[in-house]
């Protein structure tokens, strides 16, 4: 007799599981969570981790290393906002320029700035609209409603943060507007007041064009090339007379107080994360465009929480204390990639009441990243020009 097995309709239709899911998260420990968590960093992806489980929402507040990323900043003047502003022309000229540098080019965008990082700003202002979902803080709890979109200041977006040690803020632009083709970056660090900064500007950069460096001058002897019958004149190291004539060492002084008043500023609108975060070893705020860079360590940060900072009575921002300066300059700088630097400018700077020697310029070279390391590292080794500048 034939036996004929049928399967049952019902299990085709509902089969049964034969093992249950598993969940291999469950099976990380959370010190391996976390090093994922810290090997992302940034603020927004973070953020969207929280909402993944209750596990991860647990976590992400214990995170170490922490990036915020500024899409825009919004401030009650429109034409002050950093993410639209037009480069504004630092041209060298009669004095008025320094004077449309440093209150056209200056004051406006750090007012946006403070308005971004401030933690209690009114918004009852006009603003253009953005999709940003970082911005100016407008209500008690440094939120703002615009266009549809809530914006929250870095402030407010860190609050939930427990244990960060490492933070970098990266703002969406350089708050220096400088023409086309012109190069202007610094680096500060601070504590409770300026420790130090490095300034490097040309007056204008030719890239490097590989099909004529064969014809290129040697490394190890700049020329100036611009002199009025068009000779080429050996670079002797000094700076020549017409740099004090042509509006050229004008120039730098705006470059330099402009680049101190950025990092002045800055410093003072960090204080409301630095002394809610005591746990930082490290404070980073830059911008996308590479310009400038003010830097803190963790005895700095904490030198700032004893130690209040002076602020100018003219705006806000930390006071900048006498200054020792240590200028070095070549009108035509070849690096190596053959890039060309035209009016090529390092600048080092110390307080004046700094125990540290003047002399020692070792941490000058190591300021910038490449290409720009070796430029400083170029410049240091020509003739050096002591100057002085008041606090202000």
């Amino acid at each position: 007799m034939a036996i004929i097995l049928r399967s049952d309709p019902l299990s085709r239709i509902h089969p049964q599981p034969q093992t249950l899911e598993i969940d291999h998260f469950d099976h990380l420990p959370d010190s391996i969570l976390l090093l994922v968590f810290n090997k992302i960093g940034d603020v927004k992806a973070l953020g969207r981790c929280c909402v993944v489980s209750k596990r991860f929402h647990s976590l992400v507040p214990q995170v170490e290393n922490v990036v915020v990323r500024v899409d825009c900043v919004i401030s009650d003047d429109e034409s002050s906002s950093l993410s639209s502003d037009k480069p504004r022309s630092v041209a060298a000229g009669p004095f008025s320029a320094i004077f449309r540098l440093v209150f056209g080019g200056i004051f406006k965008p750090l007012q946006a700035l403070g308005q971004f990082l401030g933690t209690k700003r009114s918004s009852g202002s006009s603003t253009s609209s953005s999709s940003s979902s970082l911005s100016i803080s407008g209500g008690e709890d440094g939120e703002i409603e615009q266009g549809g979109v809530t914006h929250h200041s870095p402030t407010q977006v860190l609050k939930n943060f427990e244990e960060i040690r490492f933070l970098r803020i990266e703002l969406p632009s350089g708050e220096l507007g400088i023409d086309d083709g012109v190069l202007l970056k610094w680096r500060a660090e601070f504590g409770s007041t300026l420790e130090n900064c490095v300034i490097l500007g040309a007056s204008s950069v030719i890239q490097a064009n590989p099909a004529r460096n064969s014809n290129s001058q040697p490394q190890d002897t700049p020329v100036d090339l611009t002199t009025s019958n068009n000779a080429v004149v050996e670079d002797n190291g000094s700076i020549p007379e017409s740099f004090y004539t042509n509006g050229g060492l004008k120039l730098r002084v705006v470059w330099t107080i402009s680049s101190l008043i950025a990092a002045s500023a800055r410093h003072y609108l960090l204080q409301p994360i630095i002394a809610e975060h005591k746990t930082l070893d490290s404070l980073v705020l830059t911008d996308t465009d590479g310009q400038g860079v003010l830097c803190m360590n963790r005895d700095q940060l904490e030198e700032l929480r004893v130690k209040p900072l002076s602020a100018s009575s003219a705006s806000k921002r930390t006071l900048v204390p006498a200054l020792n300066m240590r200028l070095w300059y070549a009108p035509t700088l070849e690096l190596p990639d053959g890039t060309v630097l035209k009016g090529a400018t390092l600048v080092a700077i110390r307080p004046s009441e700094s125990k540290k020697e003047v002399c020692d310029v070792s941490w000058v070279s190591s300021a910038f990243d490449e290409p720009y390391g070796i430029a400083a590292k170029m410049l240091v080794k020509r003739r050096t020009y002591c100057l002085e500048m008041n606090s202000f």
